[in-house]
């Protein structure tokens, strides 16, 4: 199967379209990152005002013949300083070192357990201890001070995250263990790190493809949350070609069990062989291109994913990794900003 099948279906378009759409792309895209930036700047100016808010308190405790802090008071004229501590700024922009008060699910997130989605699951089952007691609410406050074990083991806000993409194969499934001793994912990744990773969303057994590992919890809910529409795109090679009413029936939007699903757009791969199918859609809904095609009567023999939130599998051969790099991860983390609800 062709590493960028998409590539097929651009040739039917005129330059001056292709064009057109490439420009709409990076406005797109410069709307979202000045979006993001936006964002940072009113953090930094919130800290900063916090800050100012702080320093007034001590002005006005001088003036009342108070020392700002005991610790000021009691210190010798011409004694070294001591270290400050990190302001709420350097706090805030600091996306790899998460401290402070959070819930429950969001610190076990950052653990590189699992999603914040999943372990509310895992809190709601009684599988999380506090302290030593069983925890039950996902939103209660804990922090680095607070002993959370999960399956016997102590955890740890990680660190050191990290963003791998792999060409998943077939046969192999999308969780981190499996009672069945079913082939997972994450053996084909056990050289890349020590550390825990998640993927993000999962792809049936049978479904190959773009696949995004990691264990940064905030980007796992961001690229798993409905309102960033994340753009997935897949070839699909169906039992037999796909008919010009069916093909407008998908276009139009289709009425599923679980409601209706419109996708972004549909071509078929090569004029010559029109089984094969690539679809672009955004919706996140379990087994939605199987159950799109099946719906209308065909069965789909060979169904990969190409292309991931702008990611694709190009130089990553089937079964084989490779790390993002900081401009992918950036872009990730400022992808479709202005989407947010």
């Amino acid at each position: 199967m062709s590493q960028s099948p998409f590539q097929k279906f651009q040739k039917k378009k005129k330059n001056s379209v292709i064009k057109e759409e490439f420009r709409q792309e990076k406005k797109k895209y410069r709307k979202d990152r000045n979006a993001f930036f936006e964002e940072k700047k009113k953090e930094e100016y919130a800290a900063r005002q916090a800050k100012k808010g702080g320093m007034a308190t001590k002005a006005a405790d001088a003036a009342k013949g108070k020392p700002a802090t005991a610790e000021k008071a009691d210190k010798p004229r011409g004694a070294a300083k001591t270290p400050h501590t990190k302001s709420a700024k350097a706090i805030a922009a600091n996306d790899n070192a998460p401290t402070g008060i959070m819930p429950l699910n969001k610190f076990m997130a950052h653990c590189g357990v699992c999603s914040r989605r999943d372990a509310v699951e895992l809190i709601n089952a009684g599988k999380v201890k506090v302290n030593g007691k069983v925890a039950t609410e996902p939103g209660y406050k804990v922090d680095e001070k607070d002993e959370v074990i999960y399956n016997g083991k102590k955890l740890f806000v990680t660190k050191n995250l990290v963003y791998i993409l792999l060409n998943k194969p077939k046969d192999y499934i999308t969780t981190t263990d499996d009672p069945q001793g079913r082939k997972t994912v994450l053996q084909l990744i056990k050289q890349a790190t020590s550390e825990r990773v998640y993927p993000i969303g999962r792809l049936d057994r049978n479904t190959s493809g773009v696949l995004l590992l990691t264990n940064d919890g905030d980007l796992t809910q961001k690229l798993s949350h409905p309102s960033y529409e994340i753009k997935k795109i897949y070839e699909v090679r169906l039992d037999k070609p796909l008919t010009k009413a069916d093909f407008d029936k998908i276009v139009k939007g289709l009425k599923l069990e679980d409601g209706e699903i419109l996708i972004d757009s549909l071509a078929y791969a090569d004029n010559k062989d029109k089984s094969i199918i690539g679809i672009e859609l955004h919706s996140g809904r379990n087994r939605i291109v199987r159950r799109i095609f099946e719906h209308l009567g065909y069965d789909v023999k060979v169904l990969d994913r190409v292309m991931y939130a702008n990611l694709t599998k190009k130089n990553v051969e089937r079964s084989k990794w490779r790390y993002l790099s900081e401009k992918e991860i950036r872009l990730l983390k400022y992808m479709n900003t202005s989407k947010k609800k």
